[in-house]
């Protein structure tokens, strides 16, 4: 199997090494393709970045992230959109496939999730003009219901569509098996995000029996429970033949193992069970 259809989001050797020498050691194994988060690019520097990138011809499946537009006023959703916008610049710069959103929970003191959600919807169509005029097409990455009240009250593939069809052009999902996989409607929305090219990214990665937490301890594919050729099956029949990005937060095991055994396992799990 060609690695050409794998990616790696450089959370997942987030600790061992900065941008330049996780794309470099990424070359060094043949993996063309990675997704870095925006503190590694701001430490990088954008425009070196950007050069590391367009100098070694890497693929950029994402950049990581946007979102958190809920806020407790005005002046911190207007704030929330700038950054966004920000990240939009950033996203085009380093000419990454999305910027992935990672939409944002309830304001600090709130219980209205209903209000929640509407503010999302208000900042990302806030955003689209101008990441449409960047081109620059915007990943909803719908989280697992356990993060609705910090992270992201988008919680199912189903919500993230809906909202992809109210906003129209410009936007599309981010898949990631960590927080899907559970859905009963999995399979049915998969197919519906098909039907009109909304599927801008595949992520990978396993759930673990038992998680020992539910932010940090993700587990390298085949170690978990996910079905990863099932589900890709589904994506790759929904017309999205993209690569597997893997993203992996283990703060007490693959984070703290040498960075080249992380991605050769990556590679070897890659070619054996996804």
């Amino acid at each position: 199997m060609s690695l050409e259809g794998l990616s790696i989001n450089l959370a997942t050797v987030r600790q061992q090494w900065g941008l330049k020498d996780a794309v470099e050691a990424c070359l060094k194994l043949g993996i063309n393709a990675v997704a870095p988060w925006r503190d590694q690019v701001e430490k990088q520097g954008l425009a070196e970045s950007a050069r590391i990138i367009k100098d070694n011809g890497v693929r950029v499946t994402g950049l990581c992230r946007g979102g958190m537009f809920p806020a407790a006023t005005p002046e911190g959703l207007h704030a929330a959109i700038d950054d966004n916008k920000r990240a939009v610049d950033e996203a085009a710069a380093l000419g990454a496939d999305c910027l992935v959103l990672v939409v944002g929970g309830l304001p600090v003191g709130s219980k209205d999730i209903v209000g929640a959600r509407q503010m999302v919807a208000d900042g990302i169509a806030a955003t689209l003009p101008h990441a449409r005029a960047c081109g620059i097409p915007l990943a909803i990455e719908p989280l697992h219901p356990m993060y609705a009240a910090d992270r992201a009250c988008v919680n199912t593939l189903g919500q993230a569509l809906d909202l992809c069809d109210a906003l129209g052009d410009g936007i599309g999902v981010a898949i990631d098996v960590y927080h899907v996989w559970w859905d009963p409607d999995l399979a049915t929305q998969i197919a519906r995000a098909g039907r009109n090219r909304q599927i801008l990214a595949h992520h990978i990665c396993d759930w673990l029996v038992p998680t020992k937490d539910l932010l940090l301890d993700r587990g390298m594919m085949g170690d978990g429970v996910i079905d990863l050729p099932g589900i890709r099956r589904q994506i790759e029949a929904a017309g999205f033949l993209g690569p597997q990005e893997v993203e992996i937060f283990s703060a007490e095991n693959w984070w703290k193992r040498d960075g080249m055994e992380v991605l050769q396992t990556c590679i070897d799990r890659f070619r054996t069970v996804c």
